[in-house]
């Protein structure tokens, strides 16, 4: 048998670390024997366990450590980090180290240096001469690079649950069409309202169908009233809601009533044609030609937005980015900072997002569909909550809870129509 001395610490009773990292090792064919654990006996007191793991290969024993370091567990000895060479462009060296979206450190000439940024299905390459650490993607690798291989000298610093249980992406999990949602929409307003005042970065990740619901003037109210600084959305989102507001219909129905005019079909060419002819939508907005909206709020209040294309997409907006690669890039390089994001009406909008963004963010999903909910909020990540409703009773709820003066009690929700 071969084996390994592992070190646990933190919050790793109540967080549901140390019974994972038992099952990791059963069910993958080890074996494990704990040599010492500590709990703490205090909710603010951290816990410690010493367990030995065994394997009857060495690759098994390996396949079970690097599964434990996902979730947090530290092989005592401090090894130096391996490197490999790069020898041809967008090609990893074998056995090359598979990132998540969790914190991650190398050890490095006796250093231990952070990976930046923390992000999934990535590798690391080190920079010697800075002693820099970067988790990077397929096109970005050169020949010349260096690579980690390997498991050793890798630590994941896992994110625990709060001690407090005062955070509402935290002590509930995915709510039901058939569950209240008021006091969860409720501590979703206070989290904006308390990650603007600690200074974080709000993401809304949006589908067309905040237009088609009707919800779109929560949000453009949402944008105006400062609770947003990125937008993430596809041509359709901007396409209907541009429609919406120069023709009053989504997809040539109008929003109000239902009814299809004549020609409505048309609408959706002709909103694409008056921005291509204003030079794109900020230009547009500058020019007058589009004057309300979710994207005229994006240029008024300065909120940064990112269109990403589709191969199903009507000829795009000028704003839209048509590669794939360079939008992923753009999008990567925007959400540094972001600390909570709404993902709203939009799985695969939704999906590239949660891809780009570090375990530590708290993010919200919500969705008509049950599925798109609990594909987008992994059960075991304490960040995540999906709330399954309507788009425009969410919004609508939300924006009523945040034009609340801070300083009042618990408020009766809006009225529903």
């Amino acid at each position: 048998m071969f084996s390994e001395i592992v070190e646990l610490r933190g919050h790793i009773i109540d967080s549901l670390i140390l019974p994972k990292v038992l099952d990791e090792i059963l069910t993958r064919g080890g074996a494990f024997k704990i040599d010492e654990i500590r709990i703490g006996q205090k909710r603010a007191d951290q816990s410690f366990a010493r367990i030995e793991v065994s394997a009857p290969a060495h690759e098994k024993l390996d396949e079970i450590v690097l599964r434990l370091r996902q979730h947090g567990a530290a092989v005592i000895e401090k090894a130096q980090v391996q490197l490999a060479p790069v020898s041809a462009g967008g090609v990893f060296p074998d056995e090359f180290y598979v990132t998540t979206n969790q914190q991650t450190f190398v050890n490095f000439d006796s250093e231990e240096i952070e990976v930046q940024p923390a992000m999934m299905d990535c590798g690391i390459s080190v920079d010697r001469a800075a002693k820099r650490a970067t988790a990077v993607k397929f096109n970005e690798i050169t020949p010349g690079m260096e690579i980690v291989i390997g498991q050793k000298g890798i630590r994941v610093a896992p994110v625990q649950r709060s001690i407090s249980r005062t955070d509402a992406f935290e002590f509930m999990t995915s709510i039901s069409f058939e569950q209240p949602k008021s006091a969860a929409i409720r501590h979703v307003a206070r989290e904006i309202k308390r990650t603007q005042a600690a200074g974080g970065r709000i993401l809304i990740v949006v589908g067309p169908a905040v237009v088609h619901t009707g919800a779109a003037e929560h949000l453009e109210n949402m944008i105006n009233a400062g609770h947003a600084d990125l937008l993430f959305a596809g041509n359709a989102l901007a396409v209907h809601d541009i429609e919406s507001a120069l023709f009053g219909t989504s997809l040539g129905v109008h929003l109000e009533g239902g009814a299809v005019p004549e020609g409505g079909h048309q609408n959706q060419m002709r909103a694409i044609n008056v921005i291509r002819r204003a030079g794109g939508i900020a230009a547009a907005v500058e020019a007058g030609l589009l004057q309300k909206g979710i994207m005229h709020a994006c240029v008024r209040q300065g909120v940064r937005f990112l269109l990403a294309g589709s191969i199903r997409d009507d000829w795009p907006l000028p704003e839209v980015m048509t590669d794939t690669v360079q939008a992923q890039k753009a999008m990567r390089e925007a959400v540094s900072g972001v600390t909570m994001a709404l993902m709203m009406g939009t799985m695969l909008h939704s999906m590239a997002a949660v891809n780009l963004l570090p375990a530590s963010v708290k993010t919200l999903c919500v969705d008509i569909n049950p599925a798109v909910v609990s594909k987008l909020t992994d059960p075991l990540n304490f960040k995540a909550l999906g709330l399954v409703t309507d788009i425009e009773l969410f919004l609508r709820e939300l924006c009523g809870y945040l034009a609340e003066d801070s300083a009042e009690g618990a408020a009766q929700p809006p009225a529903r129509s």
